[in-house]
């Protein structure tokens, strides 16, 4: 049976916006095309399970990964199902992306979320499942309970220091937020986007800090803020952050594509990159 370790043979995944109409699927087949290594499904966007479904049945090949579930959301009981599903439909596809709860006591609650899906029938082994962790109690649940971890919004510094945590074994994925632009206010203007969300959740302002950003750097989403953490500018810049993580231990480095007006989209943005950094 091949592992979560299968992430290590491709290390340039993709995240994939899920669209209303569908017109997602057509662009899931053609990132299998372009020889990319994984999908990832934003967790933010999949309302059903089905949205997982429904990309690993337009496509052949290539693992989907849902990044992430979180566990507040989706139960055990239906994470299994799915699973189950689709293990006897694509066996080895789903990559079962999970993320705890922004609750107190959430790391009780997410052991007992992960001894339900050990108790399953089939179970969800911890070859399939990578969890999304930023400090070092996720990093170390991540290894004892999952294949590995995924990050979000790091520095290739943390990429090191999670690399330490995780051991050799573990499979590490950095989620890499970009846009592909060298016009800087614009840019860092689209990144601050998503990034106004993201600096109110406390686990995200905490790991911020752990990474030496001030108070100011977050309130004020500070240009330093968000250059160290969303790459901007030509491809070369975009594909030398992806390389500057991948020597800091990263496994598989994910393209998270942001775009305003006439900046090239995600969809786009795969289809440069994915010459150069094949190279």
């Amino acid at each position: 049976m091949e592992s979560m370790s299968e992430l290590r043979r491709g290390p340039i995944g993709v995240a994939l916006n899920v669209s209303a109409d569908d017109a997602h699927l057509d662009e899931a087949a053609e990132l299998e095309k372009l020889g990319y290594s994984t999908i990832w499904l934003p967790g933010g966007q999949i309302d059903n399970l089905d949205t997982v479904a429904k990309v690993v049945r337009a496509t052949t090949r290539i693992p989907v990964a849902s990044g992430i579930l979180s566990s507040d959301v989706f139960g055990p009981d239906e994470v299994a199902r799915l699973y189950a599903d689709l293990q006897a439909m694509e066996p080895e596809r789903f990559v079962v992306g999970l993320g705890g709860s922004q609750k107190p006591k959430s790391l009780r609650a997410l052991h007992d979320y992960l001894d339900r899906l050990d108790a399953a029938d089939p179970p969800v082994p911890a070859e399939r499942r990578i969890l999304a962790a930023l400090g070092p109690r996720k990093l170390d649940l991540a290894r004892a309970r999952f294949a590995g971890a995924v990050t979000l919004l790091v520095t290739p510094a943390h990429t090191r220091d999670a690399r330490r945590i995780l051991g050799a074994r573990a499979t590490l994925a950095v989620d890499q937020m970009l846009v592909l632009d060298s016009d800087a206010e614009r840019a860092r203007e689209t990144a601050r986007g998503p990034l106004r969300f993201l600096s109110q959740i406390p686990g995200y302002v905490a790991n911020f800090e752990r990474m030496g950003f001030s108070s100011a750097d977050i309130s004020e989403l500070s240009d330093r803020l968000v250059d160290e953490l969303v790459v901007w500018g030509d491809a070369d810049a975009i594909i030398a952050r992806v390389r500057q993580h991948q020597a800091a231990g990263a496994n598989q480095v994910v393209l998270s594509a942001l775009s305003d007006g006439d900046q090239p989209g995600p969809i786009e943005v795969a289809r440069r990159l994915a010459g150069p950094l094949a190279e």
